[in-house]
């Protein structure tokens, strides 16, 4: 197993990297973890070209290693933020190029995602979890689209640097998020939502 954390902060160390790196922790040691900030490989603008008759080119420089690192995992988390009630823009803008991804010969970047699965984690300043629907219906849906496994998504409270590790409920829900059972939708938590079905 190899799991990819693609961190979309626009900081280094926020909450959401640290209730993610929480959950990792719990992981077996032979799991594989390869962490990124799409902030150190920043992409360039996407351009849809689909009905143009341009065709997308095989990927290079920042773009290519995070196709590449993509391809590479069995288990994409995308840890985010909650900004302006969705994803970070750096995790949009990576979500975006997986539509030229799509399209570039050879990749068969549809068909190689199948069958992976995509976990969330994000922290939000608000007391409720529902706040964070649309980033997790985002996200959801891509993994859906892309035939992959959904894991689930697990939310901690949190407004200023390190405020996370003071949401108990939080590092509860993500010392279980990638464990086999992990804790049920609506528990007493309160933070995990849509969790995985194994």
């Amino acid at each position: 197993m190899r799991f990819l954390f693609l961190l979309g902060s626009s900081r280094s160390g926020g909450n959401t990297e640290l209730l993610a790196r929480r959950a990792a922790a719990a992981l077996p040691a032979g799991v594989e973890q390869r962490w990124l900030h799409l902030a150190d490989h920043p992409l360039a603008p996407f351009r849809d070209i689909r009905h143009d008759e341009q065709r997308y080119v095989p990927p290079t420089g920042n773009e290519a290693l995070l196709l590449t690192e993509t391809l590479a995992a069995t288990d994409l988390v995308i840890a985010s933020p909650l900004y302006w009630y969705s994803v970070s823009a750096a995790t949009k803008l990576y979500l975006d190029h997986w539509s030229g991804w799509l399209r570039v010969p050879g990749v068969d970047f549809r068909q190689r995602m199948r069958g992976r699965r995509m976990w969330a984690v994000s922290a939000l300043n608000d007391e409720d979890p529902a706040t964070a629907d649309p980033l997790v219906t985002t996200l959801r849906r891509s993994a859906d689209y892309l035939g992959m496994r959904w894991g689930g998504a697990l939310l901690g409270q949190a407004n200023r640097p390190g405020d996370v590790l003071r949401d108990a409920a939080a590092l509860r829900a993500a010392d279980a998020f990638f464990g086999p059972t992990p804790p049920e939708a609506g528990a007493q938590d309160g933070w995990v939502a849509q969790p995985a079905s194994r």
